[in-house]
């Protein structure tokens, strides 16, 4: 049985594949096999795939047809046997040192499950700016407890820089392919299932961006279906009781949030909000508070304002009035 076993799920990616597989190849760690699974392509990528596992027994590609990437993902885990599992995709890059890296973290604790990487986003001429923020954001997050309190905010473990305890696949109950970004869905699961994490604090996975990603092209990825997985993960974590909790935030984002929650039968006691215009009305009938008016630590505050900044004022303010994140407070914006 290999340590690790790298899966990566193929479609259409022959532009970009040879280059990631190559990066494959590169790694200084060599106790590993790859699975590739070539997702029905009508490009040269099989032909691509089939080059690179006849050059090397460690190498095999399934090719079922196409079933989609969630099925893929899913097939690509069945067939691991690996006992470390590595997500890669095909159209990135891993620096050689990834593969070694964090084998050596996950040996070193055996109570850590799950071991990402810093992040850099190529070609610079292709990379926007909100590519940009969220690389500066993913590797401003590395301890443990900075990606606990973080997860409900976005992902902060991208998925092809993430390698994992095969055993985390199994609690979390693998991909699910109901209309929610697949990767982020399952990674609130594997961590709501005690799942801990960590990040190697250096640059192991190169990030391509180009018009036709996935995330950039599929209505999974849309900010509402963010959203909703967000709304399944608070229903099953923070707000799995009845105890009331008030939304920080008039907003779009808190807006759209209320109503996923009110809609799933979980209704905030009020709005909070530093906008003079909006406080004194209502928000999908809740009414809108400033925060001086709301009494720190009698309800959950859940906090979804989006604009540059706001995070960081409003995690001050909180912890200002000694309320505990995670504890009486959460970031979900």
């Amino acid at each position: 049985m290999p340590r690790v076993t790298v899966m990566i799920p193929v479609h259409n990616a022959a532009p970009f594949l040879r280059e990631a597989l190559a990066s494959v190849v590169a790694q200084t760690f060599e106790d590993y096999e790859v699975v590739c699974l070539d997702d029905g392509s009508t490009d040269d990528s099989g032909d691509i795939l089939r080059a690179f596992a006849a050059s090397d027994p460690r190498w095999r590609v399934l090719a079922p047809g196409r079933v989609g990437l969630i099925e893929a993902a899913n097939q690509l885990a069945h067939a691991a046997t690996g006992e470390y599992w590595a997500r890669f995709d095909a159209d990135d890059r891993m620096d050689p040192q990834r593969l070694a890296l964090q084998v050596a973290w996950l040996d070193r604790d055996p109570k850590l499950d799950v071991v990402s990487s810093l992040v850099r986003h190529f070609p610079d001429a292709d990379v926007r700016g909100g590519s940009r923020r969220y690389e500066a954001w993913l590797n401003e997050t590395r301890t443990a407890e900075e990606i606990d309190r973080e997860f409900f905010v976005e992902l902060p473990v991208p998925n092809p820089s993430a390698m994992m305890r095969r055993e985390v696949f199994t609690r979390a109950g693998g991909y699910r392919d109901d209309g929610l970004p697949e990767d982020y869905d399952f990674w609130l699961r594997a961590w709501q299932s005690g799942a801990r994490f960590a990040k190697v604090p250096e640059v192991l996975h190169y990030w391509r961006e180009h018009p036709q990603r996935v995330t950039r092209t599929h209505p999974r990825y849309s900010v509402q279906n963010f959203l909703r997985a967000k709304v399944a993960a608070l229903l099953r974590g923070p707000l799995a009781d009845d105890s009331p909790f008030v939304v920080w935030g008039a907003g779009m984002l808190g807006r759209r949030l209320i109503k996923l929650l009110i809609q799933a039968g979980r209704v905030p006691v009020a709005v909070l909000d530093i906008d003079p215009q909006k406080i004194g009305r209502t928000r999908h009938g809740r009414p809108v508070l400033a925060p001086e008016a709301w009494r720190p630590g009698s309800t959950l505050c859940l906090a979804a304002v989006g604009a540059a900044g706001a995070r960081a004022a409003i995690r001050q303010r909180l912890t200002d009035w000694e309320l505990v994140e995670t504890r009486d407070f959460w970031m979900v914006a």
